[in-house]
């Protein structure tokens, strides 16, 4: 029996890496929670939010007068209504080549993960740091940060419904690079613009790809078990007149 069990388990690193980083995400932002729930972490969280702001005038920001500007612009990527266009465009392109089921997954996704941010928000009721002026208005609580969580759960899975369409590892590999760095931005920007703490960046961070993992281990799962089309095979399967007409003699 025990020989059976082991024989069904994966031996993938792929399987082995992502087991790790949904059991260790999930341990981490436990133990983070706890750290900043008993306080032992406002110390830091209070100086790091200080130490982006000028000395002789805590209003304004550390660096130029363009930096601000674009910590703005940089922090609206993973406001609400951008992530809900980048949703909706990605939407219609699986609507248009027939990825059903791959856009029931990706709204399925985003929108529960959009719940929990909000509960647990709800959950932790954290205020929102008061050290310094915001730079940008702020409507909820503050543990994790929203904007850190989903846009590391949208940017994340969105790379992982184009990565499904590609073949090449180094073009996969630079699809989450690239999403892994505006999610980056984005959680830097939520602390200089002194609306969050790094710990409710971290926590945001931490939660959003445990989620996003979750939900790209099980599109990769389907996908190889063909319960989930890829755009690029809808395209190629629903065009067999394309086939036809390119084997036709030329009239002449």
């Amino acid at each position: 029996l025990l020989r059976r069990f082991v024989s069904k388990i994966p031996r993938e690193p792929l399987w082995l890496f992502t087991a790790l980083v949904l059991v260790g995400g999930t341990w981490g932002f436990i133990e983070l929670s706890s750290e900043v729930i008993e306080g032992d972490t406002q110390a830091f969280d209070e100086w790091a939010v200080r130490a982006l702001r000028q000395v002789d005038n805590p209003s304004k920001p550390i660096g130029p007068g363009w930096l601000a500007e674009a910590g703005r612009d940089v922090t609206g990527l993973g406001g609400v209504f951008v992530l809900v266009l980048v949703i909706a465009a990605v939407a219609g392109f699986l609507w248009i080549t027939r990825g059903y089921r791959m856009l029931l997954l990706l709204v399925i996704t985003t929108s529960t993960g959009i719940v929990l941010s909000l509960v647990l928000k709800a959950a932790f009721s954290r205020q929102r740091p008061d050290i310094v002026p915001h730079l940008s208005k702020v409507y909820t609580s503050s543990f994790p940060s929203g904007h850190s969580m989903m846009s590391a759960v949208v940017y994340l899975t969105l790379a992982a419904v184009v990565a499904a369409t590609l073949t090449r590892r180094s073009l996969k590999l630079y699809v989450f690079a690239i999403a892994s760095f505006v999610i980056i931005l984005v959680g830097v920007s939520r602390i200089y613009m002194g609306v969050h703490y790094p710990t409710d960046v971290l926590a945001g961070w931490t939660a959003g790809i445990v989620w996003a993992l979750l939900a790209w281990n099980v599109t990769r799962r389907l996908i190889r078990q063909g319960a989930v089309e890829t755009p690029v095979q809808e395209s190629v399967v629903s065009t067999p007149s394309t086939q036809v007409s390119d084997s036709a003699p030329i009239d002449g």
